[in-house]
């Protein structure tokens, strides 16, 4: 994949539900990011995971070598009380030739989670998505890994490593 087609996909492919910004009260340190209302634990990452900031995640990390991203973010006010499988597919709205490969219901730090594999494109560039969404405690969270096609399981790890280490904390 081209840097000029990188520059593309990383922002919009990883567009979630709520804007963060730089807000005040917004920390990631040790492993566990909060913000206003919600603070939760993630697994640490293996090496070559570079943190970026965009305006819709809370958190996000980009491999500049080889394309691959990962993000995570929360929803705790405002959000739909809407099943996993409709709260999965907001976030494909923007990828076109979409193809679901597989999809399984997983426990996530004692909750239910949706897990979705695709096929898909943005702006013409094929990639690989696998999403994991989950609720608990009022708010949505979406683990999101985006892939160029063909290299999905090159960096796989850090999605489930950031996965495994989930866990939801009293945000008080």
């Amino acid at each position: 994949m081209s840097r000029a087609a990188l520059r593309h996909v990383l922002p919009l492919s990883l567009l979630l539900a709520s804007a963060v910004g730089c807000h005040r009260g917004v920390r990631f340190e040790n492993q566990v990011f909060s913000k206003p209302g919600v603070r939760y634990r993630l697994g640490a990452l293996p090496p070559g995971w570079e943190r970026v900031k965009l305006p819709n995640n809370d958190l996000a990390w980009y491999t500049g070598e080889t394309g691959h991203a990962l993000s995570v973010n929360s929803t705790c006010r405002e959000h739909e009380d809407a099943p996993l499988d409709v709260l999965t597919r907001h976030l494909v709205i923007g990828f076109t030739e979409r193809l679901e490969v597989e999809q399984q219901k997983v426990v996530v730090d004692e909750r239910e989670a949706l897990r979705s594999r695709f096929r898909a494109k943005l702006d013409g560039v094929p990639v690989e998505l696998l999403f994991l969404v989950l609720k608990k405690d009022q708010c949505v969270y979406d683990f999101t890994y985006v892939a160029p096609l063909g290299r999905y399981e090159e960096r796989l790890e850090g999605f489930e490593s950031l996965v495994h280490g989930f866990h939801a904390e009293d945000a008080s």
